[in-house]
């Protein structure tokens, strides 16, 4: 444990060795470039910055999927340990894959600033906090967690970019998430237009074929109104690439991508990079990778990772800590990218001076391998879904505060029930292959649930009993026994079809942002690599204080049972 001497004291330690350098300047974007105020072509030259959480394995990416985070970035401690080991990379940019909003990240925001670090900040939570890909959404709850994010970090100098999403998609039959990703994108850019930031929106895609992938990224910078606008497209595109191993060379791992986005129409970088095959890695791709032949279309890169992780690949990591983790221990990984960083020298070609101006083409087509609609999800309205919540005749009304635990489960019952009584739940999941997005698609997944218990309850003959789903369910007795959820849907969520500048949501209202102890450490979304899926349902009171009861809640069995209307729940 760091006692409040050694705190202060690393403090000092940190501050000292960045007292030289003046403040932080403004990137910005002009094109496809990122340039400094000077004029000058801004490279990310950085190290990925988080260590591992728990994990939990998906199939369809290479890297285990994140169960909960530890916010580096509120660990003064531990980022005044940290910086002089980031400034002998000679690096300049950060990515931290999840954040606690709620959390204080002054000491080390302000340290990196100093240091002339900026961030790549990932908005998504593990596990409930971000895009799921098998069942996606954009919602209330998830544009809320964003927006408590980027309030949390606007007051910063040093935010380079937002990421909405991180490998949502890992394949062709995927792609029609992308429209909810692309909405969150439309979403973020115009709350951050409203606080007047410069902070750029991205997305960090897995690496992939050409025939998804080059679509998947076209689709993300594209403009569905062919009118050569940017509300709906990312500023920056980061792909984790891989494809640099050992003592490669340009032609064998780099030529092939580097010529799929020779006309790309915005930045380009390597959200991540660092092939561990062999091991120790040697780290030679970044002399190309800020190289004549790449830096025409990549703006530089990532290194993967500073703190261990592992995946089916094997060990990453650049450093390790002692057991106290008061102590780095640089590894050779460490030396050797210190080493090929040193050499690096940014090309500055072309000034901004000279920079192509920017153009946002039309939308790729949808096909066989590419399912993405142009057709987008309407902008998520906390007030008009509140006002469903309030008049729904059956109400989400749980025992347990691990709502993160049975929200799922109690929605597939939920909608099994209404399915046998005649109904169906069409009308809580939007499409984003047809661009069908029902009124209900946008909110939460509590209130969802509540409309498709009141759907329930109602189709039988408002029996008491079918209220319960046992004991998580209360009968509104505010609502007219004439009232039907359809129609307080529509009345409430009439006007929330189409897109608005989002504002930030209230204290009472709804939040997807998550809370934890002191230390930082937290359950949600997103920390680590393939961060895009979760339940999407809503953050749980035991899942954001951290609370272990959370993790074990994912894997709870719920067992119905009905007999004479009565569910019971065991």
């Amino acid at each position: 444990m760091f006692t409040p001497s050694r705190v202060a004291a690393a403090l000092v330690v940190a501050l000292s060795l960045s007292s030289s350098v003046s403040a932080i300047g403004k990137v910005s974007r002009s094109g496809r470039y990122l340039y400094n105020s000077d004029g000058s072509r801004f490279y990310i030259k950085g190290v990925a910055y988080q260590a591992q959480g728990a994990t939990s394995t998906d199939p369809n990416a290479p890297f285990e999927e994140p169960t909960s985070f530890t916010d580096p970035l509120a660990d003064s401690a531990g980022c005044a340990r940290d910086l002089p080991f980031l400034q002998q990379l000679q690096i300049n940019t950060i990515r931290v894959y999840s954040v606690n909003a709620s959390l204080n990240h002054d000491s080390c925001m302000q340290a990196f600033s100093s240091a002339g670090i900026y961030t790549i900040l990932d908005l998504t939570l593990p596990v409930n906090g971000s895009i799921d890909r098998n069942s996606p959404a954009w919602s209330t709850n998830l544009l809320d967690s964003y927006i408590n994010t980027i309030d949390s970090f606007s007051k910063y100098d040093n935010v380079l970019a937002y990421n909405i999403g991180n490998e949502v998609v890992t394949s062709p039959n995927g792609t029609a998430a992308l429209a909810f990703v692309k909405a969150a994108a439309r979403d973020t850019k115009a709350y951050l237009k409203s606080k007047s930031s410069s902070a750029l929106v991205g997305y960090a895609a897995i690496d992939g074929d050409d025939t998804w992938l080059d679509p998947l990224a076209n689709y993300l910078s594209c403009d569905p109104s062919n009118g050569n606008t940017d509300s709906t497209a990312i500023d920056i595109f980061g792909l984790n690439n891989y494809e640099w191993c050992g003592n490669s060379t340009f032609e064998q791992s780099y030529a092939g991508k580097t010529g799929s986005f020779a006309g790309y129409n915005v930045v380009a970088y390597f959200s991540e990079f660092g092939c561990n095959d062999p091991s120790p890695r040697v780290w030679t791709e970044v002399p190309a990778l800020f190289g004549s032949q790449a830096t025409p279309v990549w703006s530089g890169g990532i290194a993967f990772s500073y703190f261990p992780a592992t995946s089916d690949q094997g060990q990453f990591g650049m450093i390790t800590l002692s057991p106290d983790g008061s102590t780095v221990i640089p590894n050779t990984d460490f030396e050797n990218l210190k080493t090929m960083y040193d050499q690096v020298q940014f090309i500055n070609d072309p000034p901004q001076s000279s920079a192509p101006s920017a153009s946002y083409p039309s939308c790729p087509q949808d096909n066989s391998t590419f399912l993405a609609s142009t057709t987008l999800p309407p902008t998520p309205i906390d007030a008009a879904c509140q006002c469903l919540e309030a008049g729904l005749s059956c109400q989400f009304n749980p025992q347990t505060t691990n709502t993160s635990g049975i929200v799922g489960p109690l929605l597939d019952q939920a909608c099994s029930f209404l399915g046998s009584a005649g109904g169906t739940c069409d009308s809580i999941s939007g499409n984003g292959q047809t661009g069908q997005y029902p009124l209900v698609a946008s909110c939460d997944p509590s209130t969802k649930l509540s409309f498709v218990m009141s759907e329930f309850f109602e189709a039988s003959k408002r029996d008491p009993q079918s209220c319960s789903f046992g004991g998580n369910g209360t009968v509104n007795p505010k609502v007219s026994s004439s009232s039907s959820a359809t129609a307080v849907a529509s009345s409430c969520l009439s006007t929330a079809t189409g897109t608005s500048v989002p504002i930030a949501p209230s204290s009472g209202g709804s939040s997807g942002s998550s809370s934890s102890s002191g230390n930082g450490s937290s359950s949600g979304s997103g920390s680590g690599n393939g961060s895009g899926s979760g339940s999407n349902s809503n953050a749980a009171t035991a899942v954001l204080l951290g609370d272990s009861r959370a993790l074990l809640g994912v894997s709870f069995m719920v067992a119905f049972g009905i007999a004479g209307g009565l569910l019971s729940i065991a």
